[in-house]
């Protein structure tokens, strides 16, 4: 698990492990009173959740998932699946690879500038990477058990189904860069018209000044 830290320049440093949740751990499918998906390792307290089906949830933005299997293409409806990283993070490179070999399609988020720490400390509570939403879910660091899990409660099939021409989007920055519009010129102020000159010839004698 990374820190996300701006340091010369916007450096990022730093990476611990999260510890993984034990092998035999269950997972439980958690709908709450305001139609919100959970997953606990913990059974829903009475009164509180219940436990039943998901809810339709919209697909990560940019991803395609039109040509995927229907398993594969219903658990990615209902539960997308965003990655954020930043660069030199190693956990992040696993949390990638395991994805990938997986067969669950995403969407990548990259953290890098100041306003991406941000961002992504009001999302996750800590401005720390990897981290991921499966849906409503979140998880902090990479753990590759406790990913598993999640993706089989969620209904990812176990191994990859993604056709062979399947490409998730390009990885995007948290926050959109702002390209600023060139500022228009300024229009040039209207030219003062010249008074005439006084001619020396202007007199109290001759006030108009015509020469002779």
């Amino acid at each position: 698990m990374l820190s996300v830290q701006l340091a010369a320049g916007a450096a990022i440093l730093g990476c611990a492990a999260l510890c993984a949740l034990p092998a035999s751990a269950q997972v439980f499918r958690i709908v709450g009173p305001d139609g919100k998906v959970t997953f606990s390792d913990r059974p829903p307290p009475d009164g509180k959740a219940k436990a039943g089906n998901s809810v339709q949830m919209p697909a990560a933005p940019g991803s395609s998932t039109a040509t995927l299997p229907l398993d594969l293409r219903n658990a990615a409806t209902r539960f997308p699946f965003t990655l954020y990283t930043s660069r030199d993070c190693s956990p992040c490179n696993s949390a990638r690879s395991f994805l990938s070999q997986r067969g669950v399609p995403f969407t990548e988020r990259t953290v890098t500038t100041q306003e991406d720490i941000d961002a992504l400390q009001k999302i996750a509570g800590q401005p720390r990477v990897p981290f991921a939403t499966l849906g409503g879910q979140h998880l902090a660091g990479f753990s590759e058990s406790e990913w598993t899990q999640y993706l089989d409660a969620a209904g990812y099939p176990k191994t990859s189904q993604l056709p062979p021409t399947f490409r998730n989007p390009q990885p995007s920055a948290l926050v959109p860069v702002q390209v600023r519009e060139a500022a228009a010129p300024e229009a040039p102020a209207p030219a003062r018209a010249e008074l005439p000159s006084r001619d020396s010839t202007q007199s109290p004698a001759n006030p108009t000044g015509i020469r002779f």
